[in-house]
């Protein structure tokens, strides 16, 4: 039980209490206290009951609760819930857009208790005849029924990236003369990881596949297993797991071969044969021979994706890759001015503390009511409060930045003298996120267009498992970024993940800097800013075209100068 997982608890008897119709002044009051949970900078698990009840809207009934959760991972309430609700009902809950009063209307209209059934009396057209609903509601439903079924059994590289390591660790306590590689999607810093897959040789495969079934933690499926392949899941996570056994004297080309997706096997090295044609040969015993030996430059495990890297490779145009500590600062981040959980301050010192000499603060703008936006009085406390935090805290220094919320037309949230305030704006579109391609672009270029738009923000708005982005044209967009001296934002969030890597290249060819932003609500969502690098790495980013890779001074200069061609 953690900080978050209290809160989600909490959220979810809310959801259940509106379900079942519950006292809605009990209800509002659950919500209250939810609001400022949320809001608040301290860790729910430190505190007292005493500390807890001087939150507002923090009451006894809600202190019980977070106290049972604490010890038990429950409390009555909540308990009591859930008995009367069927399991499938909490799928459904899920599901974006169907909230816990039209979950209510489809249970007792039509009888859906799970997300099979609901498909159903969608497919049939039965609910967008309820009042309420209609057809377009219905096609959203089966949209995101779909997109959840698609994702099954797949997994964000973060979520995932301890239990693989701690398996590869495994494998080596248990093969000490074994050779072993993390291989496939996991090896290549793919976002999305569908299983573990593992490549371990040996001069004897018997005892190495007698050796494997004694791991008492993996469920081996025999039925669907090989010669050479072993396959089944991890018991705790259900994680599917895939181990190849090879020869000693083959572990070289199988590991370049079982790390490489397809495109990137299938990609000509010359008008004869292409990269996995060469591997078949088994002529070198290392990944750098076999690169030297076809007169290709190395390309890293990340770039073998089949998107141009080899061509790049003969050519010898293969940059040297962004690193994590290439990374100078952390801009587009979240305090408690806006829907952080940290102060302003506590973002600052932990930030200067990881060895950052800057950090860009973003909070939300006024029109994200949602998230505790800031009006503009709010604006003007938190400058000044970063005015003398900089003073305190020199030579590290803290920019002003917002995310101003891009608007259905395109423009941002402030008037013209408030977005001269800030050193740089990060531009993202939070609402009306169903849009078409047409509709998407254009509010997207007419928003980076603005000439206060320092940065664009996660570019789609995906959530990566959890909902897709809203179709955008890349190449337009990128374009529009260039013309305008726009920088693009990787966000780092494992959820996020966007801009795609697979556009970096292309705005790197037509000069686009990019920014790995973290997008944190919380100090330890810095530690985000690895995966904005893995992702920058797979679309070749490099430290020049990286705009947090400059230091402080030239960052500073950078958004002075840029400020001043407005003015």
């Amino acid at each position: 039980m953690d900080h978050k997982t209290v809160l989600k608890k909490l959220k979810l008897s809310i959801q259940l209490m509106e379900l079942h119709d519950e006292n809605p002044f009990k209800i509002r009051s659950y919500q209250s206290a939810l609001t400022s949970l949320e809001r608040g900078d301290q860790d729910i698990m430190d505190l007292s009951d005493t500390e807890l009840g001087q939150i507002n809207g923090v009451g006894k009934s809600i202190i019980e609760a977070i106290q049972c959760l604490k010890s038990t991972e429950t409390f009555p309430a909540l308990d009591s819930l859930l008995e009367k609700t069927p399991t499938g009902i909490l799928e459904i809950l899920q599901i974006k857009g169907l909230g816990p009063k039209k979950v209510k209307t489809l249970w007792e209209e039509l009888g859906i208790t799970s997300t099979h059934e609901l498909m159903e009396a969608c497919q049939s057209g039965k609910v967008a005849q309820i009042k309420g609903f209609g057809q377009k509601t219905q096609d959203t439903i089966i949209q995101n029924l779909e997109f959840k079924a698609s994702n099954a059994g797949k997994w964000l590289f973060a979520d995932i990236e301890e239990i693989i390591l701690s398996l590869e660790s495994t494998l080596k306590d248990l093969l000490p003369n074994a050779q072993i590689a993390l291989v496939g999607d996991f090896a290549r810093k793919m976002e999305i990881i569908s299983n573990a897959e593992f490549l371990v040789a040996s001069a004897d495969l018997e005892a190495l596949k007698s050796s494997l079934k004694t791991l008492e933690s993996i469920d081996w499926n025999l039925s669907i297993s090989g010669p050479k392949t072993l396959r089944g899941k991890t018991q705790d996570q259900d994680l599917s797991l895939v181990v190849h056994l090879c020869s000693v004297t083959d572990f070289a080309w199988k590991k370049l071969s079982f790390t490489a997706s397809k495109m990137h096997l299938v990609s000509l090295v010359d008008e004869n044969e292409s990269i996995g044609e060469k591997l078949s040969k088994k002529d070198f015993s290392t990944e750098e021979e076999f690169f030297s030996k076809n007169g290709l430059q190395f390309i890293p495990t990340e770039m073998r994706e089949g998107f141009g890297e080899v061509e790049l490779a003969k050519e010898n145009k293969i940059p040297e890759l962004l690193q994590d500590n290439d990374l100078k600062g952390i801009l587009h981040n979240h305090s408690t001015y806006s829907d952080g959980k940290h102060s302003l301050r506590q973002m600052a010192e932990y930030c200067k503390s990881l060895g950052y000499e800057y950090l860009g603060i973003s909070d939300h703008s006024r029109t994200a009511s949602y998230a505790g936006g800031l009006d503009i009085e709010k604006v003007w406390k938190q400058q000044a409060e970063i005015d003398a935090l900089n003073l305190e805290l020199a030579p590290f220094k803290i920019f002003k930045g917002i995310e101003s919320d891009i608007l259905g037309d395109g423009s941002l949230d402030y008037p013209t003298e408030v977005l001269a305030s800030f050193d740089f704006i990060v531009a993202s579109v939070h609402s009306i996120l169903n849009m078409d391609v047409t509709r998407a672009t254009d509010r997207l270029i007419r928003a980076i267009a603005n000439p206060y738009t320092t940065i664009l923000g996660h570019p789609t708005g995906r959530l990566l498992l959890r909902r897709e982005g809203y179709p955008i044209d890349h190449r337009a967009v990128i374009e529009a970024c260039a013309a305008n001296n726009v920088v693009i934002e990787i966000n780092a969030n494992p959820w996020r993940l966007d801009l795609d890597w697979r556009w970096i290249r292309y705005a790197l060819d037509q000069g686009v800097k990019l920014s790995i932003n973290p997008d944190a609500h919380e100090m330890e969502g810095y530690s985000d800013m690895k995966y904005g690098v893995l992702v920058g790495r797979k679309g070749g980013l490099t430290k020049e075209m990286t705009l947090n890779a400059l230091n402080g001074k030239e960052i500073d200069a950078y958004f002075a100068q840029r400020k001043a061609k407005i003015q």
